[in-house]
């Protein structure tokens, strides 16, 4: 098994950003964060930096470690510049089928052979994005959750020509970012957690939209009664009401029909009322205040 030393984060988003945050921070590995644009990768950057500094004002790290966690990412819009030389590579573009096989086939032609190659989708079989790398074997989903920073567990599910040696390299990686890990016996469509979340996060959304309770009230009981640190609808405002529909979409399609997404919320997704991205959802994001 090759020693993992440069990691390539391919998505400078919501997901991507906390990764390599992550993986640079805690992991102690060199990290590139790739992007399409130069505007994606600098407000990643950004990101990784405010949260450090943050960091440092709370008095939860040293201002040395935030330096040299900053020194060890490294920003680029050239996916040639960012895989070329890494020995581990993460995808954490967008939750869209095509768009990550069109990456991956991408990453195909200019990764090394050696390189170990993994996926953050949170709901596509990973026997059916591996069918666009040139080595299969080397394939892997590697599923964190959003704030990646902050949240223990990484999902990882073995496609079907994923060796042995890979899923312990992913493990590996994993454990040194300080995740704890969970692993799939079976590939399947939103793995453990977003299957049973997504149930329920379509539940709240019926619950608020035919009146039945008022937002707040739904969040509160889920936080007291379940102990969720986080109540089912400002999390979907969290995770981003489009990520949770193309969620939705995928596990209906894959699974069955109780899994689309709820109209309200596929009619929330069209009109741009995303969550904390967009400044709006099912709370007002734009000065922190609930929408009243």
């Amino acid at each position: 098994m090759i020693r993992i030393k440069n990691i390539a984060v391919i998505g400078a988003g919501v997901m991507g950003h906390g990764i390599a945050l992550t993986a640079a921070q805690f992991g102690k590995y060199e990290v590139i964060v790739c992007d399409t644009d130069q505007q994606f990768v600098d407000r990643g950057m950004g990101l990784i930096s405010d949260w450090l500094q943050k960091s440092v004002a709370k008095g939860q790290i040293a201002e040395r470690e935030m330096k040299e966690t900053l020194e060890r990412i490294h920003g680029t819009t050239n996916l040639q510049d960012a895989i070329s030389k890494a020995d581990f590579i993460i995808e954490a573009v967008t939750e869209n089928k095509e768009s990550k096989k069109a990456l991956l086939r991408e990453v195909g032609k200019i990764a090394s052979d050696h390189a170990i190659v993994v996926t953050n989708t949170s709901s596509i079989r990973i026997t059916e994005l591996a069918a666009a790398l040139t080595y299969p074997e080397n394939f892997c989903g590697m599923h964190f959750f959003n704030p990646a920073q902050l949240m223990e567990l990484v999902e990882v599910t073995k496609g079907k020509q994923t060796s042995d040696s890979t899923v312990k390299a992913v493990l590996e990686v994993a454990h040194k970012m300080g995740k704890e890990t969970v692993v799939l016996k079976k590939d399947c469509p939103g793995f453990i957690v977003n299957r049973i979340l997504m149930s329920a996060l379509n539940e709240a959304v019926d619950l608020y939209y035919s009146g039945v309770a008022e937002k707040e009230d739904i969040d509160k009981a889920i936080k007291l009664g379940l102990k969720w640190p986080i109540g089912p609808l400002m999390l979907i405002d969290q995770i981003g009401v489009d990520t949770v529909v193309a969620i939705d979409k995928i596990l209906g399609k894959e699974i069955g029909p109780k899994f689309y997404p709820h109209p309200q919320l596929k009619e929330m997704s069209d009109t741009g009322d995303l969550g904390r991205k967009s400044g709006k959802g099912f709370y007002d994001w734009t000065n922190r205040k609930m929408v009243s």
